[in-house]
């Protein structure tokens, strides 16, 4: 089951269950529109991957099935940022 993370792992921004500005790689790491935009630019700094928007999980479903209360928040290192940028600037997601 997808784990809904609760904040952006960079800059900490709350991301509840149903915020539409949340992204997730494949790995489910999990940060803001506004993060995958400006800073990382689409480039996962765990993974190396791509960014879509966290589906939405019906309120509903979210009592027997409850976002994780677990946060990782980890301020992206730019300089490693960097490097993993320059390596997948011109390379699509689905061919990295």
């Amino acid at each position: 089951m997808l784990e809904l993370r609760p904040v952006c792992e960079h800059c900490n921004k709350p991301l509840p269950p149903g915020s539409v500005e949340a992204m997730i790689c494949s790995f489910e790491c999990t940060f803001c529109e506004d993060c995958v935009g400006t800073i990382l630019k689409n480039v996962c700094p765990n993974c190396g991957g791509g960014f879509v928007p966290r589906p939405i999980r019906p309120k509903e479903k979210l009592t027997n099935n409850p976002p994780t209360d677990k946060i990782i928040y980890k301020p992206v290192d730019l300089e490693i940022l960097s490097e993993l940028q320059k390596k997948y600037r011109d390379v699509e997601p689905e061919d990295r």
